[in-house]
């Protein structure tokens, strides 16, 4: 957490703000490049090479101390470009804009505390806010309360003043600046991709459903005690206000959860992946954003009390229509009998695989079967690198570097140039499932997938 004479006073709320900064970033950028390019005339090809990567790291850290300046759906639009940019953008870009999960800038407390006064009036006085954010984001922060006629410990996640209506306009702001600084290629996949962004960043301002969703999710899993879900509370909620339990725990790559006994982090890494399939089989919505920082660890005794997932934020909710759930369920259970043929049949019934020739599908389907091999079992798949799957069909995802493998994989496929912008659909559930596994190679769990989609299959 930056201290206070890092943070912000205000923010730059206004379209001809936001714009002039924009414009003046891109434009510097674009000057840079150019400068850049200049001098490379007479280099060496390797040398020119160099010079180009240097300059797009230098172009691209320098665009994103910019844009996590301005806060609001600007940076947001950055952060879903650095998970999803591994499919079309240059390997410099994605790191850059890989730290604006760390980056971000904090609204200094009188700006906050002027917004929160707004926003709930005298009840404000109920309460003893913690100053400094317990954390901080692209489109709020968050701080720790404590109601004071009984003590209950809540959290606030106050959402910036005016990013929710500057969500249209900074959308264009940044597509403008991906077009002066020619990061991106202007495809009909990407300007779809842009549009689905556009529309979760107007769900993820919109409390009402958060807290919904918070509620339906907690009903869920009531009585499943591996997780935690806060309670929302209604007397501190407004539209740019959600007010909710605060829930203790440690964040997943603490160093204490590596401490952990193995057979626990087994059953924490279980736990993880349930959620994304049960999501996919019984759900039909899913929590988008894989951000290690919206879950927590609740460390039990090792005996009686066991651990417990804290889920903490359901602001990137994403509902899927009934077919492409149909494809995703069938490209599992291919995945699960370790089926080509199976797989290949699975590709069928949704635009993006329709649209693909029979005959590079074939290739294709090896990439899922490679992505899905975790799902599959030492007897079907003698493809499983050497211990990596003992005999309990217990995965080892650390050892598996499975998420490189499928990365190598697509990259040399046939079918490669369809992976270039896939469908917006199928990069969210990617994300989902790459961000469980994830999960499960930062805490070296070993789990046994196969045994938890077996009962949807």
């Amino acid at each position: 957490m930056s201290d206070q004479n890092d943070k912000l006073k205000q923010l730059k709320t206004s379209s001809m703000d936001r714009r002039l900064s924009i414009a003046k970033a891109s434009l510097l950028a674009g000057t840079r490049w150019a400068a850049s390019s200049a001098t490379t005339i007479f280099s060496s090809e390797a040398e020119k090479e160099k010079k180009r990567k240097k300059a797009m790291k230098e172009q691209a850290d320098y665009l994103v101390s910019e844009i996590g300046k301005l806060k609001g759906s600007i940076v947001k639009i950055g952060q879903m470009m650095a998970l999803y940019g591994e499919h079309f953008l240059p390997e410099e870009i994605t790191q850059a804009l890989n730290t604006l999960n760390n980056q971000t800038v904090a609204l200094a407390w009188p700006a906050i505390k002027t917004h929160l006064e707004q926003q709930l009036g005298n009840k404000l006085h109920d309460l003893t806010i913690d100053h400094e954010p317990l954390g901080t984001a692209s489109l709020a922060q968050v701080h720790r309360a404590t109601r004071n006629s009984d003590g209950l410990e809540i959290v606030l996640k106050i959402q910036y003043p005016g990013v929710a209506d500057a969500i249209d306009s900074d959308m264009s702001l940044f597509k403008n600046m991906l077009k002066l600084t020619r990061m991106v290629p202007q495809t009909r996949e990407f300007d779809q991709w842009f549009d689905e962004v556009r529309e979760m960043m107007h769900r993820e301002v919109n409390y009402k459903i958060e807290a919904a969703t918070t509620r339906r999710f907690a009903e869920r899993l009531k009585d499943d005690p591996r997780y935690i879900v806060p309670q929302i509370v209604d007397e501190y909620c407004t539209d740019q206000v959600l007010c909710m339990t605060f829930e203790r725990g440690v964040p997943i790559n603490s160093p204490v959860m590596l401490s952990l006994p193995q057979e626990r982090r087994n059953q924490l890494g279980e736990a993880s992946l349930e959620i994304a399939v049960r999501e996919i089989f019984e759900w039909g919505e899913m929590q988008t954003d894989p951000n290690f920082g919206n879950y927590l660890v609740r460390l039990g005794d090792g005996a009686e009390n066991e651990d417990k997932i804290v889920l903490l934020d359901f602001g990137a909710i994403r509902q899927f229509d009934e077919r492409l759930l149909k494809v995703a369920r069938n490209l599992i259970q291919a995945g699960y009998n370790h089926n080509i043929d199976q797989m290949v049949d699975a590709m069928t019934g949704y635009e993006f695989f329709d649209s693909i020739p029979q005959s590079i599908k074939p290739d294709m389907a090896k990439v899922f079967l490679l992505a899905t091999e975790a799902f599959s079992t030492l007897i079907n798949n003698p493809d499983l690198p050497e211990g990596v799957m003992d005999d309990n069909q217990r995965y080892d995802w650390k050892k598996s570097q499975l998420h490189s493998r499928v990365m190598q994989r697509a990259s040399k496929s046939m079918a490669s140039r369809y992976f270039s912008v896939p469908p917006k659909e199928f990069m969210f559930i990617s994300r989902k499932f790459i961000g469980a596994y994830t999960f499960m190679t930062v805490i070296d769990a070993k789990t046994n997938v196969r045994k938890m989609v077996a009962k949807f299959l």
